[in-house]
């Protein structure tokens, strides 16, 4: 009987985990949709970034930032935490006997969110950084077009480099990820830095994508939804590897035709 049961147990554990999951990113989706139409809706909006420098006190330029942060966190986990639930089932099915897998698991989600937060961070200092230029460039001012074709052009020129395939190569092996880091030792420490390590992967060849959520606004559920399932398929799906060159001629022709306008204008 117990040897009868043990693959209904771990049916069981599958489902719950899958269920915990898909009810985490849901609950992203959700907050995401509810803060869009809220009266704080605009510190999803890139253009709000403009008025930062402009702020009365320090604090009101912290809470601002803090909120853009807080948006890009649950754009994370509603885009980027589904396109790793292939490395999260064979980390579950890795541990499965072990009376502490929950914790683990949860260390190993937290320590993937916390990479994509502090990617998130470092692009909100960018952009920062060019709302600051716009303000003190006044040939910047004159070509705000810029702003929407570049990201346009460096993400459409990324989908063709090295560095995205040898990345997405080893997002598309998670057996094989989590046997390599998981080695003896600390169990906790070597979780975290399973998912440390995958996150840092997963901006690698994600970072130019999810850079684009800064040219149509953190907040735009469409790009979302657009951009989150390119991801996915790129990293998940077996035909995904022939999606990459096919979505950077589009972005390329796109940002190319926005450049060709202006100049011809």
């Amino acid at each position: 009987m117990p040897a009868a049961q043990a693959p209904l147990r771990a049916i069981s554990r599958r489902d719950t985990f899958t269920v915990a999951l898909v009810a985490l990113v849901l609950a992203a989706w959700v907050a995401l949709w509810l803060w869009e139409r809220s009266p704080y809706g605009r510190y999803l909006n890139h253009a709000e970034l403009g008025g930062l420098a402009h702020a009365p006190t320090a604090d009101a330029v912290l809470v601002q930032s803090a909120l853009y942060i807080g948006g890009w966190l649950l754009m994370t986990i509603a885009m980027m935490l589904p396109t790793t639930l292939p490395l999260l089932d064979a980390f579950r099915r890795m541990t499965a006997l072990r009376d502490d897998r929950r914790g683990l698991l949860a260390l190993v989600i937290v320590s993937y969110l916390g990479v994509w937060l502090i990617a998130g961070a470092a692009m909100h200092l960018f952009d920062f950084g060019l709302h600051e230029a716009f303000e003190q460039l006044a040939w910047l001012q004159a070509n705000p077009w810029l702003f929407g074709a570049a990201p346009l052009l460096l993400a459409g020129a990324f989908q063709f480099s090295d560095l995205k395939h040898r990345c997405l190569e080893r997002c598309r092996a998670p057996v094989g990820f989590v046997i390599q880091h998981w080695r003896g030792g600390s169990p906790a420490l070597q979780s975290l830095a399973i998912g440390a390590h995958h996150g840092l992967f997963c901006v690698g060849c994600c970072w130019a994508l999810m850079l684009l959520m800064f040219a149509v606004g953190t907040g735009s559920i469409g790009w979302m939804l657009t951009l989150g399932a390119v991801m996915a398929i790129e990293k998940n799906l077996s035909w995904g590897r022939h999606l990459s060159a096919p979505a950077g001629v589009a972005l390329l022709l796109w940002g190319g035709a926005i450049t060709l306008s202006h100049l011809a204008a």
